[in-house]
């Protein structure tokens, strides 16, 4: 097997109009042509090659009740700029010091071990997204 690109990923989604407001709003994220499944749903181009796959689901999976935790499943995306994507998502209402299960929590990881700055955030299924820049500025 020789692996060129992870082409997509894919995640219920329990309102699929919120949805595709929160990846457009918050990620930047476009929305692209999806062959007309027999199931609700939505693709949105995520990066140069890369999509995300929104899935209505009769019998989803979500991580109900819980709030931002890095080491729970998550995708990443990389950002320019570590600094500008931070005051973006608190210019959205995003915070440090929100509670543990709100939607806005933010997290915020500047010094990772990994050696690249992180930030996370939910979805408003709670999926978790971290959000990442090559270096700190």
């Amino acid at each position: 097997m020789d692996i060129e690109v992870l082409h997509h990923v894919s995640l219920t989604v329990s309102n699929l109009e919120r949805s595709i407001l929160f990846y457009r709003e918050i990620l930047g994220l476009e929305q692209i042509p999806r062959p007309p499944f027999p199931f609700g749903g939505a693709w949105l181009r995520l990066g140069e090659e890369q999509e995300l796959h929104l899935i209505v689901h009769t019998n989803p999976t979500y991580r109900e009740g819980k709030g931002v935790d890095s080491r729970d499943v998550h995708f990443a995306a990389r950002v320019k700029s570590y600094a500008q994507t931070l005051e973006f998502l608190r210019s959205k209402g995003y915070r440090e010091d929100a509670p543990e299960q709100d939607l806005m929590k933010l997290l915020t990881n500047p010094h990772s071990l990994t050696g690249y700055p992180q930030l996370y955030i939910i979805d408003p299924d709670r999926h978790v997204i971290e959000i990442n820049a090559d270096r700190l500025d």
